[in-house]
């Protein structure tokens, strides 16, 4: 009786070994499936990003806003106080492609890093506005910042492109407004200029990024002149076929505020070359 207990006893301590080995045996192999499992199963991708766009610089550090497409009225209305025939008829012009402008005019250093030497009669800091510079020599710079950066997209805005961009999507005579009064906090004009161009991007910059589109210096632009807005392109294009002189946009550090309205326009002769024209450029997308 005592040895068939005895030999029970064994036999529930085998079955009670065999019953653990199996268990520890089946975690193990659990343990296992779950990690070839994870192993096998791939990284999700990452996130893909939209690269932005919406500015540009270039080797000498001269920096683009991207202007979207889209359509704008041209020139001032006979109400807008100030404005002369010369700003009219109003018209609608479409621009048809997105192009990069200028945030700021062209400074002296730029200007010297091309051409290599300042003609400008305002010195003593390379932010300031190159100046006393010809249409012509503009485009003699243009010419050789493509050549420098590869490209042929480089240019003058076309008057047209100018105003759109200067206008931001506003209405009014200035991009902050009608009340000329308010210009001190936006541009360099006759009354706080003391008579001298000021370094580029002192004042608020308009809606769309671009600084001292009023004042500073009026900025040459592609086009011919003419002594009004009859028959002008509605693409936005440059209009040829003027006179022999060239316009000139933004008003400058000389003018009264309310000749730097948006609509506001001048004219010179292409190889005339003052202390109050400068530029900004236009980059193609």
């Amino acid at each position: 009786m005592i040895k068939r207990s005895y030999v029970t006893f064994i036999m529930c301590l085998v079955v009670l070994a065999a019953v653990l080995v199996s268990g520890c045996t089946g975690s193990d192999d659990t343990a296992n499936e779950e990690e070839q499992q994870e192993a096998v199963e791939e990284p999700s991708a990452p996130e893909e990003t939209e690269a932005d766009d919406s500015t540009f610089s270039n080797s000498i550090d001269m920096e683009f806003v991207k202007i979207p497409s889209g359509d704008f009225l041209m020139g001032a209305p006979e109400e807008e106080e100030y404005s002369d025939k010369e700003e009219r008829p109003v018209h609608q012009v479409t621009i048809g492609n997105d192009f990069y402008i200028g945030a700021y005019e062209v400074t002296q250093d730029q200007w010297e890093e091309v051409m290599g030497e300042n003609p400008s009669y305002f010195t003593g800091d390379g932010d300031l506005p190159v100046e006393k510079i010809s249409w012509a020599e503009v485009n003699e710079f243009i010419e050789a910042l493509n050549g420098m950066e590869g490209t042929e997209s480089y240019r003058l805005p076309t008057e047209a492109e100018w105003e759109y961009a200067a206008r931001a999507g506003t209405e009014t005579a200035f991009w902050f407004g009608d009340d000329a009064s308010m210009m001190a906090d936006y541009g360099w004009y006759d009354d706080n200029s003391e008579d001298k161009t000021r370094p580029v991007g002192m004042k608020e910059a308009n809606p769309w990024g671009l600084y001292d589109v009023h004042g500073n210096v009026a900025e040459w632009v592609q086009d011919e002149y003419h002594s009004n807005y009859n028959k002008a392109p509605t693409d936005g294009s440059e209009w040829t076929g003027g006179v022999s002189r060239r316009v000139i946009r933004g008003g400058s550090w000389d003018n009264a505020e309310v000749n730097c309205r948006s609509a506001a326009r001048d004219s010179i002769g292409e190889g005339s070359r003052m202390n109050y024209i400068g530029f900004r450029l236009v980059k193609e997308v």
